[in-house]
Formats: C-alpha cells, structure tokens, sequence
C-alpha cells in the first residue's frame, strides 16, 4: 500500500482531495452519486469508507476518451454523441477502480465495490461538477482525472466519507 499518498473523497463537500502525508497537494470539485452514499449492489450509490486503487485504466489515451466495460471504444464524446446514446453512462478519459478493504462494509457480498464498478473517473465537460449527479462513482473534469491519474498508483489508500 502506498502508505505516504492517499486520498479523501468528501461526499457531503462534493471534493476530492490528494494528500502526501498531512499536506494536502491538490483539491479537486467533483460529482459523487445522485442516489447518495450507499454500499449495496444496483444502488448507484458511492459506497463508502477505505478503499484502494485497484486498477488504472486508459493511460496515453485522449482526453474525452469513450469507455464501455473498461475499454476505449474508439470515440471521443462529444455531445452530438450523448444524443445518439442518451442513457450510457459517460466513463471518459481515465479509470481509476476501487476496491473496498471493509469486509462486510464494501468488500465481499451485495457491497463489494470493485464488483459494482466504483471508479474515480472522466466525465463529460459540460456535466455540472459540485453536485451530486453520478451513477455510484466519483466523476471528475476530465483534465483534473488525467493530473490525478498521472499523480497516483495502483494501491494508493481512497478514503470516502460524508463528512
């Protein structure tokens, strides 16, 4: 585990913050889920508590980069996109994906996060950041995911609380 980085997602302040030990290297505005916080599977919620970085996922790719299960599709959203597929679920640019360390809390069972798919990552541009609005992950603008991205390692601690 990389003991010295981690981070803190604040549900209630809507905030992402990167940290080296105590000092605080970078704040970022984000979006956590509009169902609220919640650990339980199909909630599209954010679960809650420690969490680590499992995977990294779109390194090199550009910036507005389309996932669907993980791998680039080959398009950069736009929104003329989001009206041919009005209801996906907009994962751009980057993935970070979290893994629960709660045994019970979200790790194992109905509320593993890692297999509902929480990630910290991209979303459209123009989707309002400060404000709950997400499908259970921590959607950040895609430039702040590709300089936290390029911040952070696979096992870097995630702590998401609501305070």
């Amino acid at each position: 585990m990389n003991q010295d980085k981690h981070i803190e997602v604040n549900i209630s302040l809507q905030t992402l913050t990167l940290f080296a030990g105590n000092e605080v290297i970078k704040q970022y505005t984000i979006s956590t889920a509009k169902n609220g916080p919640g650990e339980q599977m199909d909630s599209e919620c954010t679960p809650r508590g420690k969490h680590l970085i499992h995977e990294k996922i779109g390194a090199g790719c550009e910036a507005n980069t389309v996932f669907v299960g993980r791998e680039a599709t080959g398009e950069l959203y736009h929104p003329e996109l989001r009206e041919q597929f009005p209801d996906r679920d907009w994962i751009l640019t980057r993935i970070l994906w979290l893994s629960g360390c709660e045994a019970g809390r979200n790790k194992g069972g109905n509320v593993d996060s890692y297999d509902r798919y929480i990630y910290i990552h991209g979303g459209p541009d123009d989707v309002a950041m400060g404000v709950p609005g997400s499908r259970g992950c921590v959607r950040m603008q895609n430039d702040d995911m590709i300089e936290l991205f390029d911040l952070v390692e696979t096992e870097t601690a995630v702590n998401i609380v609501e305070e």
